[in-house]
């Protein structure tokens, strides 16, 4: 998935807003908390500059999510934000497109699950 299919799929999810920050990370949110960053956190300095300028998808997961995400090849703890339970994919084919829209659906629904009724039903979440 590229950046801009990233940003169509999240902008399509109920109630979010966009925000570019933190060196041009594409911060995706729900009643103001994050569910999803596509950035370029993480990357390797070793790597070529088109390499480098790959951005990398994170999001929020369940515990059970995170577990078995973290044992799959191309994919580990989100950096600044593992102790939160979110996963990075360091490479485009860690997930399918359909997967991947089906975690940051998930991602969006946690996130908006933990705000308050009263946000939620300003939000038309409920």
């Amino acid at each position: 998935m590229t950046r801009e299919e990233f940003d169509e799929y999240c902008k399509a999810l109920k109630a979010t807003t966009h925000v570019v920050q933190w060196g041009g990370a594409s911060v995706w949110k729900v009643g103001g908390k994050i569910f999803a960053i596509c950035s370029n956190w993480g990357s390797d300095d070793k790597r070529s500059d088109a390499d480098d300028a790959a951005s990398r998808i994170s999001f929020k997961c369940s515990d059970l999510s995170y577990q078995i995400l973290c044992e799959l090849e191309g994919i580990v703890p989100a950096p600044y934000l593992a102790r939160a339970k979110w996963v990075q994919l360091q490479s485009a084919d860690a997930l399918s497109n359909d997967d991947l829209k089906s975690y940051i659906a998930d991602a969006h629904g946690i996130i908006a699950a933990k705000l308050t009724k009263k946000m939620q039903a300003e939000l038309g979440l409920l």
